[in-house]
């Protein structure tokens, strides 16, 4: 039988303004809850990636989660930031300039704001190599049922995340790989991909907003932290 990685596509840490994941908390989570790799895509920046990847070489795929112009891009083996606001074909250029690895993310969640307008999306289909087909936090299911329609009827392939901002969610969803050493190799695993598909509560949207609040205000809970 050929060995899988259960590869959690879609976190997010201390570095992104409404998470408090601290990067010690995540890989003890990933050891704990058998994630072999992890992509950490903090919105507008990988440098909190970066910095994870010096301390957990083997576990971190340094990721990106950049609002355009459109809606949000998820980029995989990322070099360097991306800043927000751009176009969609400016900031996939900027992407594939680095070598970058690009799907979308929650293309059609109703209640995002970064999700995608399916004629946005339709102009950028040839340029990216994925689309999110389930995110654990969509609390509509029909939400990712159109994702996935969308991947098929285009001939996409998809990637699957917890989207995780809080310590509950690391691993609630996650894209079972080959296992893959660089961003060549991780595209062609994708090809084959199976799927581990967990919803996270409700509450775990409550945890983002106090997330958000608690940095405003300079408080710092440990327990939406993990620690």
């Amino acid at each position: 039988m050929t060995e899988l990685w259960n590869v959690e596509l879609h976190s997010h840490t201390l570095w992104s303004k409404d998470s408090l994941s601290k990067f010690e908390v995540i890989i003890d989570l990933c050891k704990r809850r058998n994630i072999n790799r992890i992509a950490i895509t903090d919105h507008n920046t990988a440098d909190g990636a970066l910095a994870m990847q010096k301390i957990a070489p083997e576990l971190v795929i340094v990721g990106e989660e950049i609002m355009t112009t459109e809606g949000e891009i998820l980029a995989y083996y990322v070099r360097e930031s991306i800043p927000a606001g751009l176009s969609p074909d400016e900031t996939i250029r900027r992407l594939r300039d680095q070598g970058a690895i690009i799907s979308v993310s929650h293309p059609f969640d109703r209640l995002r704001k970064g999700a995608w307008g399916e004629e946005a999306l339709t102009r950028i289909v040839e340029q990216v190599d994925a689309i999110e087909i389930f995110n654990a936090r969509c609390l509509y299911k029909a939400d990712n049922q159109q994702a996935l329609d969308f991947a098929q009827k285009h001939q996409l392939k998809g990637t699957a995340g917890s989207d995780a901002h809080s310590w509950p969610e690391y691993g609630r969803a996650m894209t079972q790989l080959k296992p893959f050493s660089n961003a060549r190799e991780f595209l062609d695993s994708i090809q084959s991909a199976s799927f581990i598909k967990n919803y996270s509560s409700a509450y775990v949207h409550g945890l983002s907003t106090a997330a958000k609040w608690s940095k405003k205000l300079g408080l710092k809970p440990r327990l939406w932290a993990g620690g």
